[in-house]
């Protein structure tokens, strides 16, 4: 492990797979699999990151506003996008509480302001187990009054033009202009990954819900493969595939839909009073493909 200075990345190091970590939003701003990248710096803050936890809810919020027990609240743009956007894990720094060769554990708190009216603890933690990356990500209510919270992991895989993907749900909701989910229904064929299918070549930027936590990405170029398993409270997913660059797509665990603070029964956002907890585990098992005989 090499934790260098206080803004130096942090190298974690097992057997074939190598990660490379920030303590600006607990970010992974590289990942390695037998020296193929399976995780691409592309998103975050300067495009550097190349997966970062979302906290203390993912995506945006409609009209920056929300109600909940009575109550009226408000949010602040915090980045270039005109929503409240991923919480602000993704742009703080935080503490590193714990690290080795294989570990490494974060924390980052916040108290309520004109921003986000939310007040939390929540913990981030990278860990190298055998072939596998592990992020366990939980969030702990630190506010004087329940809320509703979520969370999930944003992860930004390698894409290359034979790039296979096998998940299955049982729900997609259709995107507005304004990048919010418009309707829910029965998943289009041409976003129908049940059995193993190359990535389409259009626009996408859709959650996902019925989903058993499975997803199987390949590249048979790389001669690599991903088995990833999310558990705990991520029980949604979200599917991003943008046109204007073709080296990256975001498979996102989450523990809810985008805007579901203005969705029925909170869109899967966990009401948590004063004390409790959320959390979630995201488990990314590496491998080689087969070598496929020649004739």
């Amino acid at each position: 492990m090499n934790q260098g200075r206080a803004g130096d990345d942090i190298e974690l190091r097992h057997g074939d797979l190598s990660v490379r970590v920030s303590r600006r939003g607990a970010a992974v701003t590289a990942a390695t699999y037998r020296g193929m990248p399976f995780l691409v710096a592309a998103g975050g803050p300067e495009g550097a990151m190349a997966n970062f936890a979302m906290v203390p809810f993912g995506n945006r919020v409609e009209g920056n506003t929300m109600s909940f027990a009575g109550r009226d609240y408000g949010f602040q743009p915090n980045a270039s996008d005109p929503l409240y956007l991923h919480g602000d894990g993704w742009l703080s720094l935080w503490q590193l509480e714990d690290a080795s060769a294989e570990h490494a554990q974060f924390c980052f708190s916040r108290s309520a302001d004109r921003v986000s009216p939310y007040a939390y603890l929540t913990r981030q933690e990278l860990r190298l187990a055998g072939d596998a990356l592990v992020l366990r990500l939980s969030v702990e209510n630190r506010g004087d009054t329940a809320l509703p919270f979520g969370l999930g992991q944003h992860p930004f895989f390698a894409r290359t033009p034979k790039t296979r993907l096998a998940i299955a749900a049982d729900r997609y909701w259709s995107e507005r202009p304004d990048h919010l989910p418009e309707m829910p229904g029965p998943v289009p064929g041409y976003f129908d990954f049940r059995s193993e299918t190359l990535l389409p070549q259009r626009w996408m930027n859709n959650a996902f819900e019925g989903w058993n936590g499975r997803a199987v990405i390949t590249w048979p170029e790389l001669g690599i493969r991903a088995a990833l398993e999310a558990d705990g409270a991520l029980d949604h997913f979200m599917l991003y595939m943008p046109v204007n660059r073709s080296d990256f797509f975001c498979l996102e665990p989450m523990s809810h839909l985008p805007n579901g603070h203005h969705l029925p029964d909170f869109g899967g956002l966990t009401p948590l009073a004063p004390g409790e907890a959320l959390a979630g585990t995201v488990t990314i098992l590496m491998s080689t493909l087969p070598v496929q005989p020649k004739g």
